[in-house]
């Protein structure tokens, strides 16, 4: 929890810095929603398996404007990797709060900034041969845990209209528990972000 700390205190102690000067006015809010792919890779050992690759999911973010280019709020995701294409799978649920550092550029906001929270992984691992429906499988392992996560991102969006945006993003979600980490690798997000 310390790290979590000593990670967000800097934002913070920026934000309220310009809170101060006078120009950290409440400036609107956004939010909408993305989907996401990538690619991602981790290793269990108490079974000896490797997971790898492409994650799906979806989600959202909701932020708050501080000023003429800060922003903080909150998002959530869900991601599934599938494994092996006999239902097993591992999916993970993470949120948290954020705060990012914008700038305009034209048509182009381009923004980068840091998620601090966390999620639970949950893992359904199958080795043994696919079997019909209501059967008993051997070899079946379930795993639910919680973590800590940091996550950063870079990302910019498109101006369609002063109300409507496109977003893309990228990110590299990171598990900060001592004995526990989650696949982790670069996920890429595509979506929309509506403006107040």
């Amino acid at each position: 929890m310390k790290k979590v700390i000593l990670l967000f205190l800097p934002l913070a102690l920026v934000s309220f810095n310009t809170m101060g000067q006078g120009t950290g006015t409440v400036k609107g809010f956004d939010g909408g929603m993305m989907l996401h792919t990538g690619f991602v890779k981790g290793n269990f050992p108490q079974l000896a398996h490797t997971v790898s690759g492409m994650p799906f999911g979806i989600g959202g973010v909701i932020r708050v404007h501080l000023g003429d280019h800060w922003r903080v709020g909150s998002e959530g995701y869900v991601s599934t990797i599938k494994q092996a294409n006999n239902g097993s799978y591992v999916k993970y649920g993470w949120g948290g709060l954020l705060g990012d550092y914008y700038w305009k550029a034209g048509r182009f906001i381009p923004y980068a900034g840091l998620t601090i929270g966390g999620g639970v992984n949950t893992n359904l691992l199958m080795k043994g041969n696919p079997v019909p429906d209501w059967e008993p499988v051997d070899n079946t392992y379930f795993n639910k845990r919680a973590f800590l996560a940091i996550d950063p991102f870079i990302g910019c969006d498109y101006i369609v209209s002063d109300t409507f945006h496109l977003t893309l993003k990228a990110d590299w979600l990171n598990c900060i528990n001592a004995k526990y980490r989650i696949p982790s690798g670069p996920r890429l997000y595509v979506g929309f972000i509506f403006y107040h």
